[in-house]
């Protein structure tokens, strides 16, 4: 099955396509040098650390001539939210990499951590947030995990806060961020889940530590349509994959994309994803599996440009073909 074609691009998240800033998240925050993993949990006792400004260089906060971890810590209240409503985290500019945890949980990360590093601070931190994370009745906390490789470091500028999404997104479900990983020498599929990592989507895998690898691997997530939401004439969008792909829906083929030319020749790469998802393969009560076998055959890999996610064929037809 060959994918539909698409022609318009939707932007990447940023705060002008929002339509309001629902938590001010400027200010203090929690603050302490080193590097340990309990510091993610929602429940750690943070009351002993030092208190800095945030967006600022931590080494205009006390700590000049500082590189290496540190992380960030801040609560608020989810009373402020809104209910079924498509939210995300803006962390403004971070200097190098970070990873990003919302009670607990990793929701997604830029750059990558030693001994892989590679910076990111040039691009602006977006996070969507899972609803099933937020806690609407009480108290949430952010956790900020940064490594700074030389200079400046830390949550340095931005408008920080938590948005909603533009209501008009034509996704159903949006699918960018946070997806398993796992490499895969013969692209058979991987059945040891020590395995699988994170890796972030649409962002090709060579910026997330995997420079110069060409070959296989594997990317899964799962999904669940919106309450009232029917499973008909759905469309997985899946931006552009460099550079073969196959695509499963609760273990199903639904589509491929695949030229057979070698690299140089091939222009799979260039291709934007879209196949139709039979409404017989989705769960209207339950979570919906998606699985991607990638083959890149030189140069860039992976899923490297949106849209990622799931519109009606409607919407399709309206917004991007």
């Amino acid at each position: 099955m060959k994918p539909l074609a698409v022609i318009l691009i939707l932007a990447t998240l940023t705060t002008s396509n929002a339509l309001s800033q629902l938590v001010d998240l400027g200010g203090r925050w929690k603050f302490s040098i080193g590097d340990r993993t309990e510091w993610a949990e929602d429940d750690f006792d943070d009351s002993e650390w030092e208190s800095i400004w945030t967006p600022s260089n931590w080494e205009e906060e006390g700590f000049y001539g500082y590189d290496g971890f540190a992380w960030y810590r801040k609560k608020f209240q989810g009373k402020e939210l809104p209910r079924n409503e498509k939210l995300f985290l803006n962390l403004g500019y971070i200097d190098d990499a970070d990873e990003v945890y919302f009670n607990g949980e990793l929701i997604g990360f830029s750059g990558s951590m030693p001994p892989k590093f590679r910076t990111a601070y040039k691009a602006e931190r977006n996070y969507i947030i899972p609803g099933s994370l937020v806690n609407y009745s009480g108290e949430n906390t952010i956790a900020v995990r940064v490594f700074d490789a030389t200079q400046w470091g830390g949550i340095t500028d931005g408008d920080l806060g938590i948005y909603l999404l533009n209501a008009r997104s034509p996704m159903v479900v949006d699918l960018q961020g946070l997806w398993s990983f796992a490499l895969s020498r013969s692209g058979r599929p991987i059945e040891d889940e020590d395995d699988w990592e994170k890796i972030m989507v649409p962002i090709p895998w060579e910026k997330q530590g995997y420079r110069r690898y060409d070959g296989f691997a594997w990317y899964r997530t799962t999904f669940e349509l919106p309450e009232g939401q029917s499973k008909e004439n759905l469309v997985l969008l899946l931006g552009k994959i460099d550079d073969f792909d196959e695509v499963y829906v609760n273990g199903e083929l639904i589509g491929a994309t695949n030229d057979r030319r070698r690299y140089g020749r091939s222009s799979s790469y260039s291709q934007q994803r879209a196949y139709d998802i039979p409404d017989y393969l989705i769960k209207t009560d339950g979570k919906n599996s998606i699985e991607i076998l990638v083959e890149d055959i030189g140069n860039v890999g992976g899923i490297y440009e949106g849209p990622v996610g799931i519109t009606t064929k409607g919407k399709y037809y309206r917004y991007f073909r």
